[in-house]
């Protein structure tokens, strides 16, 4: 049987990259039906389109997470589309760089609005939707391995996926009595355009992944892919028992090669 077989899953920055990966995967794992997010239309709107072709309902809400506004959209449209939400993954995330000289309270109140800000009124919102209905559910939290410390150009960043692993935790704790999982996933190195973008605007060159597998212990660093599945194993019932966890998916760290 598929995984997510008639689930209804939120994905934000569900747009390309991670976030796509996993709405795909979702999609193929029998979804009844999927809300994506992001800021790019076009991207969100071929997503959304090829998954509704497919045979899985999707619905994109262009949105920019540093607002409010926007993040209450996105789970009010899922509830007037669908009637309920299963499943809540916060993937999108603001990876901008900042260190602890060079940022500005602009950068600071941006990332922490859409890293920190919106997962949690992401979550309230999807929660209370969850508890109306009584069927229980799972909320995913994308961090960071940089959570546990950060590159020194990575502060702000750093900082709030630290932020978004308490976060976790408590709303673990809390929802609980629900039957509503929370779990974080804090993600290593990992090769997506946004990442191919970051690397090549910071001067590596044009095979950067390339040279970056040949170092990695395991001969590749992270794909989506790999993610994607831990992510839906969490979203359904073969998590059911799993709540609180902060994962760490970083082989690079563990075997003590952590750029």
């Amino acid at each position: 049987m598929a995984e997510l077989a008639g689930s209804i899953i939120v994905v934000t920055g569900g747009t390309q990259g991670l976030g796509e990966e996993i709405a795909r995967n979702a999609a193929q794992q029998g979804a009844a039906g999927l809300v994506l997010c992001g800021r790019n239309r076009p991207n969100g709107d071929r997503v959304a389109a090829e998954l509704s072709a497919n045979g899985c309902p999707t619905h994109f809400v262009a949105a920019d997470l540093a607002s409010l506004d926007d993040c209450l959209s996105v789970i009010r449209t899922a509830d007037q589309q669908f009637g309920r939400i299963d499943g809540l993954v916060n993937c999108a995330a603001s990876t901008e760089r900042g260190s602890v000289y060079d940022t500005t309270i602009e950068l600071w109140e941006r990332i922490m609005a859409i890293n920190l800000r919106a997962p949690f009124f992401l979550m309230q919102e999807t929660a209370r939707i969850m508890r109306r209905e009584g069927r229980g559910g799972s909320i995913v939290n994308i961090g960071s391995i940089n959570g546990r410390g950060g590159q020194t150009n990575l502060t702000v960043y750093s900082t709030s996926k630290g932020g978004l692993a308490v976060l976790t935790k408590n709303a673990a704790a809390a929802l609980g009595a629900e039957r509503i999982r929370v779990n974080c996933i804090n993600v290593g190195w990992m090769a997506t355009p946004n990442e191919d973008a970051v690397q090549r605007s910071e001067g590596r060159p044009a095979n950067w992944l390339e040279l970056a597998d040949a170092q990695a212990p395991f001969g590749r660093i992270l794909r989506p892919t790999d993610v994607s599945s831990l992510v839906l194993w969490l979203l359904s019932d073969k998590g059911a028992l799993m709540s609180g966890a902060e994962i760490d998916f970083d082989h690079q760290k563990i075997i003590g090669t952590y750029r």
